[in-house]
């Protein structure tokens, strides 16, 4: 693929990523993405098979970019990992809320709408997700080991716990359009991310699996 080529593709997928993010996928046409990316409108099937087979690999891209994102924030120096992990928390608000760019938000925007229209989309947002979910979980345990956290069941068990936690919220405050679900996410998070409130409950320390 040359550097040209490489290009017009980058601008399709960039473009795309913020119409989605605001409109959904089946809502969109891709004379639209076209349009405004300022490719050529008989061009997009040399780059990509299919509207489905784009869909895969426009979400392949946003998680690229997304994990990537998690990773230089966790690996930040100076933080606790329970601070760093909030800060995560803190940083989905804000890109639920208070971001312009709706792009940033594909795996909520997409996650209801496409996994029963395109079973290829689906598996894209398993895969996403699920890389998504192991970071999360090696974040809690790296938390365990700093003793910033303390955990009452496994990082895995935990991690998709509360992804699905902050997914349904996202979703919650998109229906109430109020940032009060996302108060009581953050309020259960933490309770999960420390001292479990009864003393008969048995306390995580491993590591590993």
């Amino acid at each position: 693929m040359n550097s040209e080529t490489k290009s017009a593709r980058q601008a399709i997928l960039d473009t795309a990523q913020l119409i989605v993010g605001r409109k959904g996928f089946s809502a969109v046409g891709l004379n639209e993405i076209l349009q405004a990316a300022d490719v050529p409108k008989g061009s997009f099937y040399h780059y990509f098979s299919s509207k489905d087979a784009f869909g895969v690999v426009l979400l392949d891209h946003y998680f690229d970019h997304y994990v990537h994102g998690m990773q230089q924030l966790f690996d930040q120096p100076g933080l606790t990992q329970h601070a760093k992990l909030m800060r995560y928390w803190d940083c989905w608000i804000d890109n639920q809320t208070g971001c312009t760019d709706a792009g940033k938000c594909l795996a909520v925007k997409l996650g209801a709408e496409v996994s029963d229209l395109s079973e290829p989309m689906r598996l894209a947002l398993q895969r996403g997700t699920a890389r998504t979910i192991g970071l999360l979980a090696k974040a809690l345990q790296a938390g365990i080991e700093d003793g910033s956290i303390t955990l009452a069941q496994h990082p895995e068990n935990l991690a998709q716990r509360l992804y699905a936690l902050w997914l349904g919220t996202s979703v919650m405050s998109k229906i109430t359009r109020t940032s009060a679900p996302f108060d009581e996410a953050l309020r259960l998070t933490r309770q999960l991310l420390g001292q479990p409130d009864h003393t008969d409950t048995p306390t995580y320390r491993g590591t590993g699996k």
